[in-house]
């Protein structure tokens, strides 16, 4: 089975994730329409001088788009990642998901667009004008074949007997690692479906890329992501990674691959560490694992090896003292309240209430995560303020994980589209979502509001200039200026799951006229709106509930 997009890369036993969504779940009842509601009534003040800063294009990223999904959403980049590329192998073409199906070694399917890790991603990626990301495993195992291409298991009920569970309706010997009394099967033969790793076996994947489609700085592969999600390896992998991994071991491992690649490609840019989320922030796998049973206090990592720094931090002190083995600092990050729901989700009102809140998680100094996190999380100034402090000020940082679910809501779109709006405003490098919504969900058409919006790959500004609202819980904003035409562009969202809103937008420091296009997703339908015109700085607009509406000003001297 390929890896499913609906699968994610993050640990899914962390999540409790699967299948699809049923469609528009959120309309509002037949009793309460939005003729029944008053408009909200909300004025969005806009400063074209203020708060100038660079909208970096790579935050419109993805995983696993095709090349026609990458053209129509005019990404710039698209990552290979996920529990499979842990474990793939560049030159069988095969990988290994872990506990996401199975621990099955599978040949990769070249017409899955997800299924695809190596040559034939760079190839699709390229076809769609945007920049490869590739992931290096690190773990020490990588997947094996038997004769013909035929999968093999790591819990074969044939070798360690009956299971929980297993693959009934695909590869039938293939268990969970459960026995029938509960237990974890512990004492299974890593080489049963994998077969050992090391650094110059992945440096020859290095050489084989560079030779194929050439070097970083002559449009070859430029970003090689180092594993995915290490301090999980544990849950994710514990076929051939049973201990959860050692904080140094990481930190030596990173150094380690990125001279690998780079001894290859100097151009070349090395993102790590890619973890999963708030613990795997602050704890080592092996510090995680431990805590399952012992609880947090004296993880024996923080206490022997991070001389009681937290894991990610202390990750970026022993590689500035290596030197600058890494280029970007990456991290994942799903809100952990429901939000991400795209397995027989809880689509109720009070959890599309908390997509609209927890977007805050990416920024807000004063928002406390409600969830087990029960702590500000403030995701985007946290990781500038920790490659600043710990490593190299100025370095890169991106999200190459991210979800908020409700793929086929428009309160998902909402939230997709907040999040874009964040990503630009905090300055944010790099983002790619996992993964690419079906183009046919109102998710997709937010995300190509602002890149293609008029199928002429006409895009939202890239100059972030400053946007207030009063309450980006129910209605937020984001302001850009366009330098090919000299347009003011603003997004503003109606998050509000049954109430339309009366706008008024106010643009300070701009030409006090204009004329305004207006483009629209609504009820997942994107729309161009009629053309009008502003007056005195000033334009007034009604938004219906669950919608983006984005605004291009067209400013004229008076």
């Amino acid at each position: 089975m390929s890896p499913s997009r609906s699968i994610p890369g993050v640990c899914s036993a962390l999540l409790g994730l699967a299948a699809a969504l049923p469609a528009f779940a959120d309309t509002p009842s037949a009793k309460t329409t939005q003729a029944d509601m008053t408009p909200l009534a909300v004025t969005v003040d806009v400063d074209a001088t203020a708060n100038r800063h660079p909208i970096s294009p790579l935050i419109y990223g993805v995983n696993f788009a095709s090349s026609e999904e990458l053209d129509d959403l005019n990404a710039p980049i698209n990552r290979s990642g996920g529990n499979s590329t842990s474990m793939y192998n560049w030159q069988l073409k095969a990988r290994n998901a872990g506990k996401d199906w199975y621990y099955e070694s599978q040949p990769c399917d070249p017409k899955e667009i997800d299924d695809l890790h190596g040559d034939d991603f760079v190839q699709e990626t390229k076809a769609g004008h945007a920049q490869p990301m590739i992931t290096i495993p690190m773990i020490g195992w990588v997947a094996k074949l038997g004769p013909n291409r035929q999968p093999l298991a790591s819990f074969s009920i044939g070798k360690y007997g009956l299971q929980e569970d297993n693959d009934a309706q695909g590869f039938a010997d293939a268990g969970n690692g459960i026995a029938l009394d509960g237990a974890p099967i512990t004492d299974n033969d890593p080489n049963d479906a994998a077969m050992p790793d090391d650094v110059k076996t992945e440096q020859a994947w290095v050489k084989h890329l560079t030779s194929t489609f050439g070097n970083a700085d002559s449009g070859g592969v430029r970003y090689y992501l180092m594993d995915n999600e290490p301090s999980v390896w544990q849950l994710i992998h514990r076929d051939v990674h049973p201990a959860g991994a050692h904080a140094k071991e990481i930190a030596d491992k990173v150094m380690a691959y990125s001279r690998a690649v780079k001894s290859v490609d100097p151009g070349a840019k090395v993102v790590a560490p890619e973890e999963w989320g708030w613990n795997g922030y602050l704890y080592s796998g092996f510090d995680q694992q431990f805590a399952d049973t012992h609880g947090y206090d004296n993880a024996p990592d923080r206490t022997s090896e991070t001389g009681g720094m937290d894991y990610v931090p202390w990750l970026l002190t022993q590689w500035k003292a290596a030197g600058h083995p890494i280029d970007v600092f990456s991290l994942h990050f799903y809100p952990q309240g429901g939000e991400y729901a795209e397995q027989n989700g809880d689509n109720s009102a009070k959890i599309q209430l908390e997509r609209n809140r927890s977007t805050r998680d990416l920024w807000d100094p004063n928002y406390k995560d409600p969830t087990w996190i029960d702590s500000v999380v403030q995701l985007i100034p946290r990781m500038r303020h920790w490659v600043d402090t710990y490593y190299y000020p100025g370095t890169p940082i991106a999200i190459t994980e991210y979800s908020w679910g409700g793929e086929k809501l428009m309160n998902g779109a909402t939230a997709q589209a907040d999040i874009l709006g964040i990503f630009g405003r905090e300055g944010l490098d790099i983002a790619t979502r996992w993964a690419t919504p079906d183009p046919s969900t109102p998710v997709y058409k937010a995300m190509k509001l602002y890149r293609n919006y008029d199928n002429h790959k006409s895009a939202f500004g890239e100059t972030s200039i400053a946007a207030k609202v009063p309450d980006p819980d129910t209605v937020s904003a984001f302001a850009a200026s366009r330098a090919k035409d000299d347009a003011i562009t603003v997004m503003v969202i109606n998050k509000q799951l049954d109430r339309p809103a009366d706008l008024s937008l106010k643009v300070a420091h701009y030409m006090p006229g204009g004329t305004i296009e207006t483009f629209q997703v609504a009820d997942n339908k994107l729309s161009r709106l009629a053309p009008g015109s502003y007056h005195d700085g000033t334009l007034d607009a009604k938004l219906p509930a669950q919608s983006i509406t984005l605004f291009i000003l067209h400013g004229q001297s008076h």
